[in-house]
């Protein structure tokens, strides 16, 4: 089987939620602590095994691409005044085994088109996975535990595609994207039926919500190519999912053993700032 190499992260997003802060900055570059939000899902998906990122943008976000790049006069200048721990800390930003493509998205027209936007970057049935970056997904405190490489090795035993998920409070259940599952226990994956957008809490068919993680198979590249636009006029990747599983085959949701910080807005960012520095030692 195909090991899954490749992540797709679209980025080209206005990041409105984060206004004024991503009026001139792209959100993926605001940081988190010690570095900006992109880094953290870049290494999340180096954790879990993938070397490859593919980034789905638009103009004004170069700042992205250029944070993964060289800067040989900053290294230089470090490296002539023997700051050789800052060196290190550049280095670990690219270390030579990851890859960072980047493809345009010229139009906005949902997530499915953008995911789209990076299929001629893959091969013929080759698997991949999304990874949505205004999301931070961390282990539990004392805990090693990558997720998303847990979801992937459940792709390659299984040949099942996987689909992130967390529990969320049933009054809460209307502002996410809900899965018809069996409940499956943290670290397993569950076989499902089906995914109800912003359900109201008694028509819920679970509490389990999409977190923004997928491992799929090529398969949903090509649906995606004549995919008619859904929920606000756009192409959804739900809708693309909806009919793979039409097609008969098996989509899972696995459930999560960390924490999320849904950074795409203030308070989840503030809260993921706050959490994260007085676990890495700061006195904040």
């Amino acid at each position: 089987m195909t090991q899954v190499r490749k992540a797709i992260i679209p980025v080209a997003g206005f990041g409105t939620r984060l206004l004024p802060i991503s009026k001139a900055i792209p959100k993926e570059m605001v940081p988190v602590v010690d570095r900006p939000l992109i880094q953290h899902v870049v290494e999340e998906a180096l954790a879990a095994g993938i070397n490859e990122i593919i980034l789905v943008t638009r103009a004004g976000k170069s700042a992205i691409e250029d944070h993964f790049d060289a800067h040989f006069e900053l290294e230089h200048s470090l490296a002539s005044k023997g700051k050789d721990a800052l060196l290190e800390t550049l280095s670990a930003i690219s270390p030579k085994k990851l890859k960072v493509t980047s493809v345009r998205q010229p139009n906005a027209k949902g997530l499915g088109h953008a995911i789209f936007c990076a299929s001629h970057l893959l091969d013929k049935d080759e698997p991949f996975a999304v990874i949505l970056p205004d999301v931070l997904v961390k282990p539990q405190v004392g805990s090693s535990v990558c997720d998303l490489g847990s979801m992937v090795e459940r792709w390659e035993a299984s040949d099942a595609s996987q689909i992130m998920v967390e529990a969320v409070p049933q009054e809460d259940v209307y502002r996410y994207g809900i899965v018809d599952c069996d409940e499956p226990a943290a670290g397993e994956s569950a076989t499902m039926r089906g995914v109800v957008e912003k359900p109201k809490p008694e028509d819920a068919p679970s509490r389990l919500s999409v977190i923004g993680r997928y491992v799929l198979p090529y398969r949903i590249m090509e649906l995606l190519r004549d995919q008619p636009p859904g929920a606000g006029n756009e192409i959804q990747l739900t809708d693309a999912i909806d009919r793979l599983m039409q097609e008969g085959q098996t989509v899972q949701a696995f459930r999560m053993h960390g924490r999320t910080f849904d950074c795409g807005h203030i308070e989840g960012w503030l809260q993921a700032n706050t959490t994260l520095a007085r676990e890495a030692g700061y006195d904040v």
